[in-house]
């Protein structure tokens, strides 16, 4: 009779004790007594079964001896309807005549990847691995039983027992759903045997310190959430909604996702979760099918395991056209075989690989080695059929062929490479453990060799550390989680020329990888549903904003719902679907369309536009008029008209008004340093002696007129004398402030970027804003003590009184510079120059034609009027 242990997981002994003594728990198994106390205590036995409600039902696992033994938690048969059983309620397959899913070849890597090991000469030679596999068929109460059996080395479930008919426990491989992998944990980690996992993917069990004892040969659930979110931000789709089973692992990845999509710029529209219960799934299934009926989004990210997936692929969910999903499993209906026809569907799957020599040991091993039921004589008949690949086409005789293939499709689609990955990562941990320990290679000479020192926890190290190679020339590296090192594939089923549909891979995620390698997507590879309009389609909440427009969120609805707007002006956006506009540099301006920035168009007033044409027509034409009078003045110098309205100051008043005229050329053309400097101080210097010169002649009128009183004291103040001081000492009293203000702050040539849209305007800069307004302040100054001197001398008798002409002159020349400030600084861009010109000509123009044209019109017109006996009758001329 072989010999039974009690273990304790504190003492870390083994204490020989009767197969028949009760058994009494240790506090820190507490819990798992409360919850299996039941079924566990019916009796205190050694050889006591757990009632035969229980024995009847539960399967045999499946033993193979062995020096060192691994457990095994490999569910092999799940049959739909799906139905998830309370913790006392045992699954039933009773009315099924086949189970949808059989994950035999899950089992039978483990088995092959065993076997492979004891036969290899340089990987633990010389020493027999064995393992104890058990099908917990994916429920909480069959786990936890299998547990117990698999830790008490018999078909009996008794905590903290160990009945030694074979070598000691290494660690455990199962292949458990994320909840249930983590109840299991637990349980293991109190006698800290290492639980590796092929199917986990379960947020939480990254966390070493609550699960220091978990490995895991697929990635972790984190790194698929930030796939399916590259996968989003690729293709673009920012508008998704997501379907999620009621589980929490679920709910976890479902907030991560949220979070992801979120920060990416994504948005969605409903999130929908379904029971994990047969009562209850097709009802919720049926409400949630009726919400993608009326959703407008394209992309639906279905989060479970693929258990569950398998189930939801029944549902009527699939039913609405122009959708594109996104699965965190692979499903069966990719399969050629298949009855479901699926497109526009994506699915995260492990990296999976053919595993070497796998396919030969499907072809040659004898079924009969195997437990075995209808369910897995029907699977072995499968691999009969002759539409089987060569590779796993077995040679049957005698047996009815099966017409059922499906299990001849999914020889790569399993987990059996993650089973194989596991397998091997253990034995190579116990590899290094056990020559490390020795110091050789040679680790036993024989089975009389103890193998009891082996024990589970120093496992841990090794497995921690572990790197190695696998037959694929794979690198197998557990990173610090204890999760290993490996990506994803993006699969998606596609049509060949023919009609045959397979699985393709149409693109990868690797987190491990470099950032530039890290994912990848092959578009030429997938194949879209006819009924999109776009490919690849567009799931979003509103059409893109093109550039030249910017989103504008609308109110109450969520970020990726927005209007489209025009950037304001000066701004562009060059992408699509811009948050706000950018500004163009003061240089650059945006194009018509506002998606570019182009250098704005560089203006000033030239001679070649039609303004500035105008303005230099005008311009000549007022020279010439001027002109043509001095001349005429000049020519009938000796007739009493010209001399009496003071000669000399007429000659200086129309020369200073040509210069007035001349100088107005000056603001046309491109400005530089000396025409910005000669504009202003040339129009200052020439107006202010046209002003002086204007001033002196009311004053000599005044004069004049007040010398004539008998006993007057003005005679001696008559003659050029004053007229010509009054010239000079106006006009420089204007140069000196000229002067003034090119010493201090000259003007200069500038570009203008804010003048104008769209252009740049070269400008000349005043340099001081005060020493221009104190040059236009002076001539205003002159030109208002002409005017009222000129208005009150007005009515004076005298046939030569130049008065009124000046009063009338003047009050032109104030109209028009009084109208010119606001004009000048309500004007943009080259017109501020127009206005100038304009000003400086009307006001020149006025005091030539008031002063200068009743003159001409005598002596042209009515030349009997020029004669001293007219002159001297009291009459105005």
């Amino acid at each position: 009779m072989p010999s039974c242990y009690i273990w304790s997981g504190k003492s870390e002994r083994y204490h020989s004790r009767s197969c028949f003594t009760a058994l009494k728990m240790e506090a820190h198994l507490f819990l798992i007594v409360l919850m299996l106390c039941d079924i566990l205590w019916k009796t205190a036995e050694c050889q006591c079964t757990l009632g035969n409600y229980l024995s009847t039902e539960l399967r045999p696992g499946y033993q193979r001896d062995g020096y060192i033994m691994i457990g095994g938690l490999v569910t092999v048969e799940i049959s739909y309807p799906f139905h998830h059983p309370s913790f006392t309620t045992l699954p039933s397959f009773d009315g099924h005549t086949y189970p949808v899913l059989l994950k035999y070849y899950n089992f039978l890597a483990f088995v092959s990847a065993v076997e492979e090991i004891n036969n290899s000469s340089e990987l633990l030679p010389n020493l027999t691995l064995g393992f104890h596999i058990y099908d917990p068929y994916n429920n909480l109460l069959l786990m936890y039983t299998a547990a117990m059996s698999i830790f008490s080395g018999m078909d009996t479930e008794i905590p903290n027992y160990i009945c030694k008919t074979s070598g000691p426990l290494a660690a455990v491989i199962e292949g458990l759903p994320a909840e249930l992998s983590s109840q299991f944990s637990s349980l293991s980690k109190i006698y800290h045997y290492p639980q590796i996992s092929y199917t986990s993917g379960n947020l939480v069990m990254s966390d070493k310190v609550e699960f220091p004892y978990f490995y895991r040969t697929v990635p972790s659930d984190l790194h698929l959430c930030a796939g399916i979110v590259k996968l989003l931000k690729h293709f673009g789709w920012t508008w998704v909604s997501i379907i999620a089973s009621r589980d929490e692992n679920s709910m976890r990845a479902v907030q991560i996702l949220r979070e992801g999509i979120e920060q990416s710029g994504g948005c969605i529209e409903f999130i929908e979760t379904f029971s994990q219960s047969n009562t209850l799934l097709f009802q919720d299934m049926k409400n949630i099918s009726e919400i993608i009926h009326k959703s407008s989004t394209k992309v639906i990210i279905l989060y479970c395991n693929k258990d569950f997936t398998e189930a939801v692929s029944y549902t009527s969910i699939w039913e609405a056209p122009g959708k594109v999903w996104i699965i965190t499993a692979e499903m069966e209906f990719f399969l050629p075989s298949y009855f479901i026809d699926r497109k526009n569907t994506l699915a995260f799957t492990v990296g999976k690989k053919i595993i070497p020599n796998f396919h030969k040991f499907l072809r040659e091993v004898n079924p009969s080695m195997f437990p075995n039921d209808s369910f897995i004589e029907m699977w072995w008949r499968d691999l009969c059929n002759n539409k089987c690949l060569k590779s796993i086409q077995r040679s049957c005789s005698n047996v009815k062929t099966s017409a059922y293939i499906i299990h001849c499709d999914i020889i790569n689609s399993g987990d059996s490479y993650n089973v194989y990955n596991a397998v091997y990562s253990l034995a190579y941990a116990l590899h290094d453990m056990i020559t490390s320990r020795s110091g050789n290679t040679t680790i036993w000479s024989g089975e009389s060799e103890s193998c009891s020192d082996v024990l589970p926890w120093k496992l841990h190290h090794y497995l921690k550390n572990l790197h190695f190679k696998n037959a694929l020339g794979e690198e197998i590296i557990f990173d610090e989680n204890g999760d290993l090192s490996i990506g994803y594939d993006i699969i998606s089923p596609v049509f060949l020329p023919d009609g045959t549909r397979i699985k393709e891979i149409v693109g990868s995620y690797n987190p491990y990888a470099p950032p530039e390698q890290e994912f990848a997507i092959y578009e030429k590879a997938m194949t879209w549903d006819s009924t999109f309009t776009e490919i690849p389609p567009e799931s979003r909440c509103s059409l893109s904003c093109l550039p030249g427009f910017r989103k504008l969120t609308r109110e109450g609805e969520p970020l990726c719902c927005y209007d489209c707007i025009p950037c304001p002006e000066g701004e562009v956006s060059n992408q699509t679907d811009m948050d706000v506009c950018m500004k163009c540099p003061e240089e650059q301006w945006p194009n018509q369309k506002k998606d570019v920035c182009i250098p704005k168009v560089i203006t000033f007033l030239t001679y070649e536009e039609p303004l500035g044409i105008t303005l230099t027509f005008i311009c000549i034409f007022f020279i010439f008029i001027n002109t043509v009078i001095l001349g005429i003045f000049i020519h009938y110098k000796n007739t009493p008209i010209v001399k009496a309205n003071n000669q000399e100051l007429s000659y200086i008043l129309l020369i200073s008004l040509m210069l007035c005229f001349l100088c107005s050329l000056v603001f046309l053309g491109h400005p530089d340093k000396v025409t910005c400097i000669l504009r202003q101080t040339a129009f200052g210097i020439s107006f202010s002696i046209a002003l002086s010169s204007v001033l002196a002649k009311t004053i000599t009128v005044v004069i004049a007129f007040h010398a004539t009183k008998p006993g007057s004291k003005l005679r001696k103040w008559m003659g050029s004398r004053v007229s010509f001081s009054i010239v000079i000492s106006c006009s420089l009293i204007q140069t000196v402030l000229c002067l003034v203000w090119l010493f201090t702050a000259p003007p200069f040539p500038y570009l203008n970027k804010n003048s104008e849209i769209g252009t740049i305007l070269t400008e000349c800069n005043e340099g001081s804003i005060f020493a221009f307004y104190c040059v236009l302040g002076y001539l205003g100054l002159l030109a208002a003590i002409s005017f009222i001197v000129a208005f009150l001398a007005r009515h004076l008798p005298d046939s030569f009184n130049e008065a009124k002409y000046i009063t009338f002159s003047m009050l032109v020349f104030c109209s028009v510079w009084v109208s010119f400030i606001p004009t000048y600084l309500s004007t943009k861009g080259k017109y501020t120059v127009a206005v100038e010109i304009f000003a400086i000509l009307a006001s020149s123009a006025g005091l030539l034609g008031c002063i200068f044209f009743p003159k001409c019109y005598v002596i042209l017109l009515r030349p009997e009027r020029n004669s001293r006996e007219c002159l001297s009758k009291y009459k105005n001329y």
